[in-house]
């Protein structure tokens, strides 16, 4: 599979996506479930980056792991009640989160503009390493 190939769900425009849309300028991508209180703590911070950034200069998506979830209404319900603005992607039950060898979650891959991984936080991951990972790319 290519990734720019990968076409998901993007329930905050209620249409399907590309990742190659995405080409061109670097991407952070974070996988997460509703019931892993490490995502929960983690999309918290990340909405709050998402409010900041520019994203004329970095892409930002988040992927819901569909396939982790209890059932495939979970991540929706969940993005909802706490009104997350940034952009939430439904994976296919599991397959981009395999496609990226993610371990657990939350899970955070930070891609150059050519969408080639750069670095690949895990769930024991600190959100200020995530930061300092993301100066490397931009």
């Amino acid at each position: 599979m290519d990734i720019s190939n990968i076409k998901l769900f993007d329930i905050q425009e209620n249409r399907e996506v590309s990742l190659s849309q995405y080409m061109g300028k670097p991407c952070m991508i974070t996988f997460w479930t509703s019931w892993c209180p490490d995502s929960q703590r983690d999309l918290v911070k990340k909405n709050q980056l998402f409010e900041t950034i520019d994203t004329n200069k970095l892409s930002f998506i988040t992927v819901n792991v569909v396939g982790r979830e209890g059932n495939d209404q979970d991540g929706i319900l969940y993005v909802k009640q706490n009104q997350f603005r940034f952009p939430v992607l439904l994976d296919e039950g599991t397959k981009v989160y395999d496609y990226f060898q993610c371990k657990g979650v939350p899970t955070t891959v930070l891609l150059d503009k050519e969408m080639t991984i750069k670095k690949v936080f895990d769930d024991r991951s600190s959100f200020i390493d995530i930061m300092n990972g993301l100066s490397n790319v931009m």
